[in-house]
């Protein structure tokens, strides 16, 4: 239509100037040939650019999904089977390993259709189970208008999110919850509460739908409910984290605390194994925050720079916090503070500055430290391996101060606004707002299907082991099998 009106307008243009004067006839030139760059520039306005796919892009995400994967198998179990006592070493590696496998066909086969198609504010449809008509050639939208990645790119990145949220779990009840019971939580809670947030916070049209104000606001009726709340997660501190802790924390509240625990010694069989595993998280989860940018560019590498910074201050702050308090420094602390930093930032790494991550990784170390010793005790429940004093205390402080540090005052970069193509006006009260609605519905939303899920599978088949099995140990009586021979 746009053609059509400047063609016309050319015609009228044309047929002024053969009733003009002689001396009229530069004027009447000069007016054609600003009709014919009108027609030239509303060209490309009728129909956007098709987007286009970048090899260096691509490369950037399977690396980083390699990368996700690397935290999960061998970096999480080692992690936390070294925390374990040496009896159950085994059974934790089998927890994660496993978990990890089962989430990785779950998400093949229904889990990216109903976490990354439209369907309502709360989870997509199945459109795309099985992956249907997805091919080599169809394209996933990125964060930049005419940039897009591979579509199996994208969805084998997701896939190792969705694999790795539910092994977080384990921590909480570890040493004590029958194999089998695992199992089927695991396919509910990721069901019903891991998809449904992923949904919710990360589903959206992409940045090509936002053509105008009318069109923006169409496509945004589409998006997941967090999302549209204005809610900020870079890369999951409400879908991972928070998400998994508060399903570890009720199962700890219902499966109950293991036999002898504040009377016997629990301590971690092998810190140099829980060592090792920290190392690979950290390294791994630079794929994890960097790679959920979806493109190699300046903000990747923000990405990465801020989850370096804000990991090795939470690992220093934890440290000095706890020599203050004990006297002196431990592996364990270091590690640990190092995770709290690696969660507390994940939300953030994208929208905040190096000195907004560098006071996020401070107060995560410190506030995680209480998380794990002060407010444990306060909730009295047996959260074996810390996963709501690291997790769930790291995600929620590092997604309410998301809302705070995004902030361009404070060398965040602001939240985009893509019918205008520029950063859009900041509040930090508006943000901070959304942020909370963010941690409010994360932690409602796991607690109530957790509650839920445990109950079927304990009515179905038993949450617990029998007492003298795990007195002996899981890693024979469940697997018949030993993590070591000596």
């Amino acid at each position: 239509m746009k053609k059509l009106f400047a063609v016309l307008l050319a015609v009228l243009a044309l047929g002024f100037a053969g009733l003009a004067s002689a001396e009229d006839a530069p004027a009447a030139a000069e007016a054609v040939t600003a009709v014919a760059d009108a027609a030239a520039a509303a060209a490309p306005a009728a129909a956007a650019p098709a987007a286009t796919v970048n090899k260096g892009d691509t490369a950037w995400m399977l690396t980083s999904t390699a990368l996700v994967a690397f935290m999960v198998i061998p970096g999480l179990a080692l992690f936390y089977g070294g925390l374990v006592r040496s009896k159950n070493m085994l059974s934790v590696l089998m927890q994660v390993f496993v978990i990890f496998s089962l989430m990785i066909v779950l998400w093949f086969v229904y889990g990216y259709s109903l976490a990354f198609t439209e369907g309502n504010a709360f989870v997509g449809g199945l459109s795309k189970a099985f992956l249907s008509g997805v091919t080599v050639d169809s394209m996933a939208a990125t964060f930049s208008k005419g940039v897009a990645i591979p579509e199996f790119a994208y969805i084998i990145f997701q896939a190792t999110f969705a694999a790795i949220t539910p092994a977080l779990i384990v921590g909480a009840f570890a040493e004590r919850m029958k194999f089998s019971a695992v199992l089927l939580f695991m396919v509910l809670w990721f069901t019903f509460s891991y998809l449904p947030m992923a949904h919710m916070v990360w589903y959206w049209a992409g940045p090509d739908a936002y053509i105008d104000a009318a069109a923006g606001d169409a496509a945004a009726a589409t998006a997941g409910f967090l999302f549209q709340k204005g809610a900020l997660d870079f890369a999951g501190g409400t879908v991972v984290h928070i998400n998994a802790a508060v399903a570890g924390l009720v199962g700890a509240f219902m499966i109950g605390k293991r036999i002898g625990y504040g009377r016997e010694s629990m301590a971690p069989h092998s810190l140099t194994l829980t060592m090792v595993g920290a190392s690979m998280l950290w390294i791994g989860w630079f794929g994890f925050n960097a790679g959920s940018n979806l493109e190699a560019n300046g903000l990747a590498a923000l990405a990465f720079l801020n989850t370096m910074v804000a990991t090795g201050m939470a690992a220093m702050s934890w440290m000095a916090a706890e020599w203050l308090m004990k006297g002196k420094p431990s592996l364990l602390g270091a590690a640990s503070g190092a995770v709290s930093g690696l969660v507390a930032i994940t939300p953030a790494c994208g929208w905040v500055g190096p000195m907004g991550a560098l006071v996020i990784g401070l107060l995560a170390g410190v506030i995680c430290l209480w998380g794990v010793n002060g407010l444990k005790r306060m909730l009295g429940a047996d959260d074996a391996l810390d996963v709501f004093g690291v997790h769930g205390v790291g995600g929620i402080l590092g997604a309410i101060l998301t809302g705070v540090f995004a902030n361009p005052d404070l060398g965040g970069v602001g939240v985009y606004d893509y019918v205008a193509n520029a950063v859009a006006p900041f509040s930090t009260s508006a943000q901070v707002t959304s942020q909370v609605w963010g941690v409010v519905v994360a932690i409602l939303w796991s607690g109530v299907v957790s509650v839920v899920a445990y109950k079927i599978v304990d009515v179905l088949i038993g949450l617990r082991v029998p007492e003298e099995e795990e007195r002996e140990g899981l890693d024979i009586t469940a697997h018949g099998e030993t993590a070591y021979h000596v």
